[in-house]
């Protein structure tokens, strides 16, 4: 169409003040961008070691053995090559460092968190754990993983070195995806992870309704509920049916079309000759409805099942016990699930556990990044009720790298394992105890962070 006037119509006044103010904020913006620091940690991560260390006169806590008093400890190539006493020889050329009887002990483990893929869980764009949609078997967290993040260094000052970094499930999700087992120094993620791909996350619906969070519903509520649990849990089945035609059609035809989804599901399920999964499902549950669904569903597919959560564990001990599920017990410091609870059931879980035979750990609970440093004061609490000193020190050691399969590598000061460990002047359970040194693969670390940072900062004013 010809325009009805040749001649060009003049800008309005109130545009062109509109982009000349629009033009001088993207100056201002670009000028201040390229004027502000790296948004990234304030440490630099050190080198390989290089030289070998020997560390004297400490109080060694090996945790898979008794304590050694005045002894010494040869790190060496990132590992740990010798322990004995205060005579223990050292090679040519090692740097020694005299302990003074300060106390040496393996890192703690965190085994399931969202570090390194949630920030500042209200800023959205600091956060990258959850999918949209139910079923993500083929979401990683090893590659979202934020070797930046804010949050390792102020974790690892509480002691913690190793943690599992895992996917949650959106709110109406089922399946995560993958989780990585992952140290908390590096360059990049490739650096940082020892096991790329651990398990598959499952999270299930709640089963139990609790008449207290619904006052006053009717029944056709009550039941729309029902009949939603019941169809995520109908979904869930049929993805695991699904992957299973899935492999058995590639196993057949190869030239078959790739579907990463079921392709992400291959590795928990039992192989096509039988015999035991390459990797395990990692089953979100807390109430006895839950747990018990968690125990027919592995039962039925064929999975290695590890439970999180297990607020209700203890009731199905013996069960867990016989089929050889270990539980990370999702955090103490929590209201127990029922009203008729009494107020410590959840603080005496560990304990009765243990006294019942099953394989257990201690974790943070909510899986709350920012709060991953405070793990050893959840055994702290277990400790209180009725965890002895050196399990309440194993389910957050040993415990969890068993159970995350890195105890070969971590968990324990023995011969040969990484030396991935730290230096406290008393018991690291107890909040008074300051960290004083943290080593990963024999690498000091500096023990500075944001949060330090701003105490040496208002230490310093007026």
């Amino acid at each position: 169409m010809t325009p009805r006037h040749s001649y060009p119509h003049p800008r309005p006044r109130r545009a062109t003040r509109c982009a000349a103010l629009i033009g001088a904020l993207i100056g201002a913006l670009i000028g201040a961008l390229t004027s502000m620091p790296a948004a990234a940690t304030p440490d630099t991560p050190p080198p390989p070691q290089r030289e070998a260390l020997m560390l004297r006169h400490a109080t060694l806590h090996p945790v898979s053995g008794p304590v050694m008093a005045n002894a010494s400890l040869l790190i060496e190539g990132g590992k740990i090559r010798a322990i004995g006493g205060a005579d223990l020889p050292a090679p040519p050329g090692a740097r020694s460092l005299d302990l003074g009887g300060r106390h040496v002990y393996p890192g703690f483990v965190a085994a399931d968190t969202s570090l390194g893929l949630a920030e500042i869980r209200s800023v959205n764009a600091s956060t990258d754990v959850a999918e949209t949609g139910p079923l993500n078997p083929n979401a990683r967290s090893l590659i979202a993983f934020n070797a930046d993040s804010e949050l390792l260094p102020v974790t690892r000052g509480g002691g913690v070195l190793t943690a599992l970094s895992a996917p949650e499930a959106s709110p109406q999700g089922l399946i995560a995806g993958t989780s990585a087992v992952m140290q908390l120094e590096g360059w990049n993620w490739q650096d940082m992870a020892l096991t790329p791909a651990f398990a598959l996350h499952i999270t299930l619906p709640r089963m139990r309704l609790n008449s207290a969070l619904l006052p006053g519903a009717p029944e056709a509520r009550l039941a729309d509920i029902r009949r939603s649990t019941e169809a995520r849990l109908k979904l869930l089945d049929e993805a695991f049916d699904a992957a299973k035609a899935y492999g058995r059609a590639r196993a057949a035809d190869a030239s078959q079309p790739v579907d990463t989804r079921w392709e992400a599901l291959l590795p928990v399920l039992p192989p096509a000759g039988g015999g035991t999964p390459a990797r395990p499902v990692v089953i979100h549950a807390d109430d006895l409805a839950q747990i018990r669904f968690a125990l027919d569903f592995a039962a039925r597919h064929g999975l290695r099942l590890i439970l999180t959560g297990g607020a209700d564990a203890w009731r199905v001990a013996d069960q867990l016990k016989a089929r050889g599920v270990p539980v990370i017990i999702d955090g103490l410091q929590r209201l127990p699930l029922r009203r008729d609870d009494p107020p410590d059931a959840l603080f005496r879980l560990p304990a009765l556990l243990s006294a019942a035979g099953v394989r257990y750990c201690i974790n943070n609970g909510g899986r709350d990044a920012s709060n991953t440093r405070n793990l050893p004061f959840e055994a702290a609490q277990a400790r209180a009720y009725g965890l002895s000193d050196d399990e309440a020190l194993k389910a957050v050691t040993l415990y969890p790298a068993q159970i995350l399969g890195v105890d070969d590598r971590l968990g324990s000061l023995e011969v040969g394992k990484l030396a991935t460990l730290f230096v406290a002047d008393g018991d690291p359970l107890e909040p008074a105890t300051r960290i004083e040194r943290v080593f990963v693969r024999g690498r000091e670390l500096e023990l500075v962070d944001r949060q330090t940072a701003l105490r040496d900062k208002y230490l310093k004013r007026p």
